[in-house]
């Protein structure tokens, strides 16, 4: 934990992405109830869901940092690759649809959660690569 500002500045999106994702407007808190998102009805369960998101990410490539060099390249950028291709998902499904009509707070809320999952792999391939070791 070299750098106490990436987890400061971690520990406000996720903050800021649990109040996004708890408060939709009325036709998102209407997709809140019908499809049962228990996990991000109000904003400690938000802030809960993100949090426990986050620390498995941390956790991860935390993890994946203790491999020999090459094997933790490879699974750090194969992590990286799949929270791109989340994010591209997530961005493409919060943007159309039904889902474009649950408001841009909880849109953007949505599209946060995978963007802070790219930025916890992508700071994990870098750590990796410059050869740091928190």
């Amino acid at each position: 934990m070299r750098n106490p500002f990436f987890y400061i500045l971690l520990l406000v999106l996720v903050v800021l992405d649990g109040w996004l994702l708890a408060h939709p407007n009325l036709i998102g808190q209407a997709g809140v109830f019908f499809f049962d998102y228990s996990a991000i009805e109000t904003f400690p369960k938000a802030i809960g869901t993100v949090s426990i998101v986050i620390s498995v990410s941390i956790l991860i490539t935390w993890l994946a940092g203790r491999l020999s060099q090459p094997v933790a390249i490879g699974i750090t950028i194969a992590l990286l690759v799949g929270s791109v291709y989340y994010l591209f998902q997530s961005f493409s499904q919060y943007n159309t649809g039904i889902y474009k009509l649950t408001g841009a707070g909880f849109r953007a809320g949505a599209i946060l959660l995978p963007a802070l999952v790219v930025l916890v792999f992508g700071k994990g391939v870098w750590d990796v690569i410059s050869n740091k070791r928190s």
